[in-house]
């Protein structure tokens, strides 16, 4: 296990409106409010023709590639994830969410484009004093955490 520590800061409420990227919104408001590590939660709907990654093709195959799922209709959503820097100190948002609709359900990372429907609801907590840093592994292919 590796860890750091970091404290509490400002918390921040959002709303997206029908139309936008989560992960691009989230990382554009951090950059824009000089947040550089946070905790995520979020509720609201995905549109149609969102793109989630839902695990590997081959989960020996090395570097790691994507399985991605795109929802076909609209879904309700719920999620939590976590906002650092990268390498070059760009915040990062790495956040699953899970999305259902009637009795289905599937869960995966937003990574590659979750599109909002009407409106998502965000919560996000600052954290301050944080060195973590996300940062690209080969072997992978991941920009992992380094707390």
């Amino acid at each position: 296990m590796q860890y750091s520590q970091a404290s509490q800061g400002r918390v921040f409420i959002l709303r997206l409106v029908n139309g936008e990227i989560i992960h691009a919104e989230i990382e554009k408001f951090a950059r824009a409010h000089s947040i550089s590590a946070a905790v995520v939660v979020i509720v609201g709907a995905a549109d149609a023709k969102s793109k989630l990654v839902v695990g590997p093709v081959d989960k020996n195959a090395r570097p790691v590639e994507k399985l991605i799922h795109t929802l076909d209709a609209t879904h309700e959503i719920t999620g939590t994830g976590t906002l650092f820097p990268d390498e070059t100190g760009t915040p990062m948002l790495h956040m699953h969410l899970s999305c259902g609709r009637r009795d289905e359900t599937i869960t995966g990372c937003i990574r590659e484009g979750v599109v909002v429907w009407q409106v998502v609801e965000i919560v996000l907590f600052e954290l301050l004093g944080s060195c973590a840093k996300r940062i690209p592994d080969p072997e992978t292919g991941f920009k992992l955490l380094q707390p």
